[in-house]
């Protein structure tokens, strides 16, 4: 799930400096973006120390 946030989360990120370099209007301000981003960021974390952690616990049960 935090896999799919970060995913939704960075396709907004990208749609909105696709529609500023392209010269149209831009739904997110300078913060705004930054605040996208930095929410995909956490949730790639997020995502990927579960699977480590899950991957982790799997091992050890062996």
């Amino acid at each position: 799930m935090p896999l799919l946030a970060a995913a939704v989360l960075f396709a907004i990120f990208t749609l909105n400096v696709a529609l500023g370099s392209m010269g149209a209007e831009r739904f997110l301000g300078d913060v705004g973006e930054m605040l996208v981003l930095f929410a995909a960021v956490i949730g790639f974390v997020v995502a990927i120390l579960g699977k480590e952690a899950a991957e982790k616990n799997n091992s050890s049960g062996e």
